[in-house]
């Protein structure tokens, strides 16, 4: 997930029917493209349920800060979650990293489909199996409603597979308009998840 306007790519994160647009900016609060002061920090969600999941997630941290100005944060702990909606297929691992980086969102993007695409990730079915999945689901406090890119992730605030990593790496981490992670991970439905304390995710190297 460049500024001289790409060929058009999927979105990460598409509005899906009946969803609401994005609410009037609060205080402090980033339209997309506006400046921001210094490096800003990106929390992407990571999924794969194809092939050696473990592998794709690990790969996929390794690329994202081989970039230039990609700085790394965290790296959650993994879940495993049962998918929910698409075809049948077998379960995903999940994770939850943070970044920090000066460059713009969209530039981000195109990082994260680049490596997407490395990984043999396809699109042909929705919320079908998939060898690597990354979202950005914030970007600093940016909030944006653009035909590739919605910020913050409009379905973050469901998703116990985001929420759960994110809140081991940051108890007081908020969602822009929605609330803090852990009140929205006590609220979140969905299928169940577990924590695979046998499974790691190292920082890059």
């Amino acid at each position: 997930m460049t500024d001289a306007r790409p060929a058009p790519a999927r979105p990460v994160a598409a509005r899906a029917p009946g969803e609401q647009a994005a609410q009037p900016l609060a205080a402090g609060v980033l339209a997309a493209g506006e400046p921001a002061a210094g490096p800003q920090r990106v929390v992407l969600s990571l999924g794969s349920n194809l092939g050696d999941r473990a592998r794709n997630l690990q790969g996929a941290v390794d690329a994202l800060f081989d970039a230039p100005d990609v700085s790394f944060v965290a790296v959650s702990p993994v879940y495993e979650t049962e998918p929910v909606g698409g075809p049948p297929q077998s379960g995903y691992l999940n994770a939850v990293l943070i970044g920090a980086t000066a460059r713009p969102a969209l530039t981000i993007l195109d990082l994260i489909q680049g490596i997407e695409e490395a990984f043999h990730r396809t699109r042909e079915v929705r919320w079908g199996p998939r060898t690597l999945d990354i979202d950005i689901i914030t970007f600093g406090a940016e909030v944006s409603d653009g035909p590739r890119l919605i910020l913050p992730h409009p379905r973050a605030h469901e998703r116990a597979f985001v929420l759960a990593p994110w809140l081991d790496l940051d108890p007081d981490a908020e969602i822009p308009h929605r609330g803090r992670v852990g009140d929205l991970l006590a609220k979140a439905a969905g299928a169940p998840i577990r924590r695979r304390d046998d499974v790691t995710i190292r920082p890059p190297d």
